[in-house]
């Protein structure tokens, strides 16, 4: 259904399809929130990528536990997420990489996430070296740029209705499977 709905959001012009809430919380509980890209889903979960030593990266380490949720105003629909959160392979990190622009495979060299930043022209002047020494060669996967993982342990599904009257469906996965519940509005 996740995989269809976004297709649908896809077809109707919806810019950024792929960007999501990512929620976490550190470990005494403390909520941050912020939108990522969304880069792959199967069945095993939802895989986004970013600097392990952002503040997302340290929270995820601490507290492996996230909630996603997108929004599609052009198609009145939003899909929640919530599990529990793994690191991709290192191979599935090297895999991605290699899909990324160059110019921002130098940036995450460049950059050190979420860090306090002196001056915008010295990083700005750190990618620029890196990039003018850097091209006819492979640009390895930094250590610390990784994925991780969101695997579902409940997906709710929200369809926009007349009068406040939403269409809401929670999947619950157990033992046995996904579990269905239809939710009031």
């Amino acid at each position: 259904m996740f995989r269809r709905w976004y297709a649908e959001a896809e077809r109707a012009g919806v810019p950024l399809v792929e960007s999501m809430a990512l929620a976490t919380a550190d470990r005494r509980g403390r909520p941050s929130v912020r939108y990522v890209l969304l880069k792959s889903v199967d069945d095993t979960g939802f895989v986004f990528f970013t600097d392990a030593r952002s503040p997302k990266g340290q929270e995820l380490q601490a507290n492996p536990h996230a909630a996603l949720a997108f929004y599609w105003d052009a198609t009145g629909r939003q899909v929640r997420v919530d599990g529990r959160v793994t690191e991709v392979s290192a191979a599935e990190a090297d895999a991605y990489w290699q899909t990324r622009p160059e110019d921002s495979r130098f940036a995450a060299w460049s950059s050190r996430q979420s860090a306090p930043l002196n001056s915008r022209s010295a990083l700005l002047a750190r990618w620029r070296k890196l990039r003018a020494s850097g091209h006819d060669q492979i640009i390895p996967r930094p250590p610390r740029w990784t994925g991780f993982r969101v695997a579902p342990r409940a997906i709710e599904f929200w369809a926009r209705g007349d009068h406040r009257l939403h269409h809401r469906e929670r999947f619950t996965r157990t033992r046995e499977g996904w579990k269905r519940t239809l939710l009031q509005p």
